[in-house]
């Protein structure tokens, strides 16, 4: 290694914390993209990092905009279209050998160091979340910090970002410190402190100081850009120490709630709190089965248990937010209808089509961009609602809690669930060319109504409550006889079948039945029988639309471990959960399931729902703090 060079004040100074321990990897030979990916975010946009320092995915100007840098679903396609069309931001090290990646604790700013045989450098990530004159800046921008750490390394740097679905290479045009990027519908900007005309011409330089790059709006900055990286990664990291401070997390597994807490928070579009189920389309749910789907909206159901989780960690504001955006939903529906998914901007249409230009994540397409699901019938949406809105009517900590108007908002939602619950459905698994009566939907449904019963009495409405209580009993009464089948000595996934499904782990959850219950007991056993495989869960075994499903669904594999840990089963329950923690990424993220025989991780990334399941497991399983120590 040549002699070490002094730079300038480093942007992080201090050690970065407990994962920066870990030990520099060779990175993946086969070019092949993987999930090994860390996400940077602000509630108004995101992106995705791999462990070459790269910006893979990220979407502007919000989490379900026009991709900008898809890289990762580009495939072969658009790695012919050479650097100066690959979808990516590139800090590409000289001689690369060796990475290593990890989080500053307790927040989303991102850490990668880069090491070849001419030096080390740092790439600090972000997009700034503060406050700043009495309002939250959290503008569509990402911040990155690069510096020599060791020797005399040479970078060079490539920003290509594309636009019209990764259809269109940006047209850019550069001015004395920026580059300016037509991207059709909207303009981006570069602005850098680093040589403008060898970044421009994606030209090696010896990087001997410290250096910033400003990717967003195409506006001008006020001041240098060291000036501005420096103060916004010191708001930055300041605000998210402060929210993680304030979670009331477990006592056991504190890093793996927080991580998972901060990542259900990048998925949340502040600006009208609708939450994404995750950040990416069209990563396979395993190889080339065609299951390939957008998540970059806000799905009733993975909202509800994001608000929940969140909730159970003190972290209100999210279900405040989410319940401004349940009332434009609402307002919108004057005959209390849903649909099970909407844009963040309560769009309705999410139409769903195929994007030829991207080949796909590893090659395996079809690239889809919308979701057709949102035409479809899904009669567990009106219980999300409900059970998600819930606390509000209880929390005296909520700035704006529920009321009797809020009540009154609901109620249309409370009439649907009667009217649909033994009705099909496309079911929790969203099926696509056929119907049933799904007794999960019809559990929500039941649940729906069961928490306006409660929620009417708490407001001192008897008679709305005498309704919906009687309402509940008969539709729970119905599910009861109508979902179980004495053939197989369980309840069915359907009224009068007999498949199993892992969401019929979830009845005790509801409180539809007891979790001691004999028959549900039989269920559970059941479903061990037919949907565990190893250390996981199938969501189900029986063929779908694209023949029998080859990975586990994460989810499912937690819903099972607080199940056994409800039936007194906690030993099981902790073993089984860190197994699980074995498959997060270097960073500590899930996607939306894994292979059952090699473990690797597959489906759109970072999966709500999966982040979700850790927070609930750590909760439950972990020792109470008091006596802990």
């Amino acid at each position: 290694m040549r002699g070490a060079v002094i730079p300038r004040r480093l942007f992080l100074t201090s050690p970065t914390g407990r994962m920066t321990s870990q030990l520099f990897t060779a990175l993946p030979q086969d070019g092949l993209p993987t999930l090994d990916l860390g996400v940077i975010g602000n509630c108004q946009v995101a992106a995705l990092v791999d462990r070459a320092g790269s910006i893979v995915w990220g979407c502007w100007p919000r989490l379900d905009g026009d991709p900008l840098f898809c890289s990762l679903i580009g495939g072969d396609r658009l790695a012919a279209a050479g650097s100066g069309g690959s979808g990516a931001f590139a800090i590409a090290l000289e001689g690369m050998t060796e990475s290593r990646q990890s989080y500053v604790p307790n927040t989303p700013v991102l850490v990668t160091e880069l090491r070849g045989p001419e030096g080390a450098v740092r790439i600090t990530d972000f997009a700034p979340r503060f406050t700043r004159f009495g309002r939250m800046f959290r503008p569509a921008m990402l911040v990155r910090l690069v510096e020599p750490i060791e020797g005399r390394p040479r970078v060079a740097v490539r920003v290509a970002p594309r636009h019209g679905e990764g259809a269109h290479e940006a047209t850019r045009s550069q001015g004395s410190h920026h580059i300016r990027f037509d991207c059709g519908a909207q303009s981006t900007r570069l602005t850098t402190d680093a040589p403008i005309g060898l970044v421009a011409g994606e030209i090696p330089f010896l990087l001997n100081r410290p250096q910033v790059f400003l990717f967003g709006p195409d506006e001008p900055v006020d001041r240098g850009p060291a000036e501005v990286g420096r103060e916004f990664l010191e708001q930055t990291l300041a605000w998210w120490k402060e929210w993680s401070r304030s979670l009331s997390i477990p006592f056991e597994w504190q890093d793996v709630v927080i991580r998972a807490a901060i990542t259900l928070k990048l998925c949340a579009y502040e600006e009208t709190g609708g939450i994404v189920a995750a950040l990416t389309t069209s990563i396979p749910e395993y190889g080339a089965g065609a299951r390939n789907w957008d998540y970059r909206y806000c799905w009733l159901r993975d909202a509800f248990f994001t608000v929940e989780a969140l909730n159970r960690l003190g972290a209100t504001r999210t279900l405040e937010d989410y319940m401004g955006y349940i009332t434009n939903i609402v307002a919108g529906s004057p005959d209390g209808y849903l649909q099970p998914l909407f844009g963040l901007r309560f769009e309705t249409m999410i139409a769903e089509s195929e994007q030829t230009s991207l080949g796909g994540y590893r090659n395996l397409g079809p690239v889809r961009f919308g979701n057709a699901a949102y035409h479809q019938v899904q009669n567990d949406g009106y219980g999300s609602v409900i059970l998600a809105v819930a606390q509000s009517f209880y929390d005296s900590r909520m700035l704006a809690p529920g009321t009797v108007e809020t009540y009154r908002l609901l109620t249309p939602l409370g009439a649907q669930a009667e009217a649909r619950w033994d009705q099909p459905d496309a079911g929790v698994w969203e099926f696509r060319t056929r119907e049933s009566v799904h007794t999960h939907s019809a559990a929500m449904c039941w649940a729906a109504c069961d928490r306006l019963a409660g929620i009417a009495a708490h407001l001192g409405l008897p008679e709305d409550a005498a309704r919906w209580r009687a309402s509940a009993e008969r539709m729970r009464a119905g599910i009861l006889e109508r979902a179980w089948n004495g053939e197989i000595g369980a309840y069915a996934s359907t009224f009068g079948g007999s498949d199993m499904d892992a969401s019929l782990l979830m009845l005790a959850d509801t409180g539809l039945v007891a979790a001691d219950d004999p028959r549900f007991l039989a269920t559970v056993g059941r479903i061990e029988e037919t949907l565990k495989v190893g250390s996981h869960m199938k969501r189900y075994a029986s063929p779908d639309d694209f023949g029998e499903p080859e990975s586990a669904f994460t989810i499912c594999t937690l819903w099972y471990v607080e199940c056994l840990a409800r039936l007194g089963r906690k030993q099981e329950a902790r073993a089984l959960f860190e197994e699980i923690l074995k498959a997060r990424n270097h960073v500590g993220l899930l996607s939306e399931g894994l292979h059952l025989d090699t473990g690797e991780l597959w489906g759109n990334f970072p999966q709500t729902y999966s982040m979700v399941g850790l927070i609930r497991c750590a909760l439950r399983l972990s020792k109470p703090w008091e006596g802990a120590f």
